[in-house]
């Protein structure tokens, strides 16, 4: 692998840089860096270390450079919600605050007060959490009005990114859309909204669609690294670029397993209906302008927390096996309730909602393990009940991507819950969507169906049924 191209792909806990190329019409990848990503504290905020994650970039493209790969584009996504503002001289007015901060408890609410819950759907057809950047921008013009008024640019982190690398600024769609600002039917950033809002509409910039070219690195910045090639816009909202590797999308229901759960399907429109409103479905823009209908839902961020908690004396797989063991415990828990979006102690605050349903209470790490595991598996099956509520019909197919699709025990699970069979990977989806989003806008892949069918044929993907495991190879 000489010629390539490049995935930056950041979690909410971690990140990587993946390098990708065709060969014999397969995708090859070749990880090149991964580092983690934690919250920092500052001035009583968690945020996000922009600078650090900036600089780990840099770091794997150098050691791309030193491992003789001649990366021809580069293409950055993260998880959404979350910004940065700059001034007139392009300096920063924000910390990038992490949307797990407590700065926008009732900041939803509030905003009802000048839009309407019904009207603020029909027009952006996204799902209501506490957290979308809309509550965000109020939280700030509460506390700070004088830095939305100084602010000239409005940049979502790998918007931000990719002006340190370029020196241009965009908005990307995908992750534009995620903020709850964007009119679902125009595309367009919706001036009604932020003027109902009082929020400053001139600091949004132009919106561009996934597969666009950005342009080159900064000559100085290109000097420097010794490597001249292509930032590429792929869909920047992490989960945009998952369910761009959805191998098979009709007839399936996706399941993007990470720190959270992406639960849909694919659209041509959106689906902004009253139904889909009460059921806090989203509509968030994809490649192609293709829609994502579906449910975010708690993630595997809680057993992340689980072992946290136990001082990571055991691995992911190690809380899935003694999870196994502990096939009599059955207390659940309702863990799409705000109060595990960041408690102080996972386990405690488990055991404290199983106290008070008059549940039998988790004490060992398989029983809480399991408590986790069987809790998912049940908001998993009702998300999906209520897609096939909304479209009035049933799905046959269920394809589980990302990390969490290793996690065979939930995936066996899912498919003893539904009865429907259960695909599991491309693991690395988001990295490989990324890379395949690159791939077509160099003219190297015709089209997202071509994409899909390389994808298809160039990982291993695990079958579950209600009876069993069969596995298949796809190479």
């Amino acid at each position: 692998m000489s010629k390539c191209s490049i995935a930056v792909d950041i979690g909410a806990s971690s990140g990587r840089l993946i390098a990708g190329c065709l060969q014999d019409n397969n995708l090859k990848l070749k990880e090149i860096h991964r580092f983690d990503n934690n919250l920092i504290i500052k001035d009583g905020h968690y945020c996000w270390d922009v600078h650090a994650l900036y600089n780990e970039i840099i770091t794997g493209i150098r050691i791309c450079r030193d491992r003789g790969l001649h990366p021809e584009s580069i293409g950055i996504d993260t998880w959404a919600v979350d910004f940065v503002l700059l001034d007139e001289k392009n300096r920063l007015l924000t910390d990038a605050i992490a949307y797990r901060d407590a700065r926008t408890d009732g900041m939803m609410e509030e905003v009802f007060h000048f839009i309407s819950k019904e009207r603020l759907y029909l027009e952006t057809g996204i799902q209501f959490q506490k957290f979308n950047t809309i509550y965000q921008l109020y939280s700030l013009k509460k506390s700070n009005p004088e830095v939305l008024e100084q602010a000239t640019s409005f940049l979502m982190l790998p918007d931000y990114f990719n002006y340190l690398l370029t020196g241009k600024k965009v908005n990307e769609y995908t992750n534009a859309t995620s903020t709850q600002l964007v009119n679902a039917f125009t595309k367009k950033w919706d001036n009604d909204l932020l003027d109902l809002l009082g929020i400053n509409k001139e600091m949004f910039l132009e919106i561009k669609p996934a597969g666009s070219i950005l342009g080159d690195m900064e000559t100085e910045l290109s000097k420097e690294l010794g490597i001249d090639m292509k930032v590429i816009l792929p869909a920047t909202h992490d989960t945009g670029s998952a369910v761009v590797a959805v191998p098979e999308v009709d007839d399936t229901v996706y399941i993007s397993s990470g720190t959270w759960s992406l639960i849909g399907v694919e659209n041509p429109f959106p689906i902004c209906i009253t139904k889909a409103l009460d059921y806090n479905f989203t509509n968030e823009g994809g490649f192609s302008y293709q829609y994502r209908f579906l449910k975010n839902v708690m993630g595997l961020w809680m057993i992340q927390e689980v072992k946290r908690n136990y001082n990571d004396q055991y691995s992911f797989s190690e809380l899935v096996e003694l999870a196994a063991k502990a096939s009599e415990f059955g207390a659940k828990i309702n863990v799409d309730n705000d109060r595990f979006l960041k408690p102080e102690n996972m386990i405690e605050e488990i055991q404290k909602v199983c106290r008070e349903t008059n549940q039998e209470v988790p004490e060992t790490p398989g029983e809480v393990a399991k408590c986790v595991f069987d809790s998912l598996g049940d908001s998993y099956q009702k998300a999906i009940n209520q897609i096939e509520e909304i479209y009035e019909k049933e799905f046959n197919k269920i394809n589980i991507i990302g990390g969490g699709s290793q996690n065979e025990m939930l995936n066996q699970l899912i498919a003893d819950k539904t009865g429907k069979e259960v695909i599991a990977g491309p693991v690395e989806a988001t990295a490989i969507g990324n890379l395949v989003s690159q791939l077509i806008t160099l003219g190297k892949i015709k089209d997202i169906d071509e994409a899909r069918n390389i994808i298809g044929q160039s990982f291993e993907l695990k079958r579950y049924s209600a009876t069993g495991r069969e596995e298949e190879s796809v190479t």
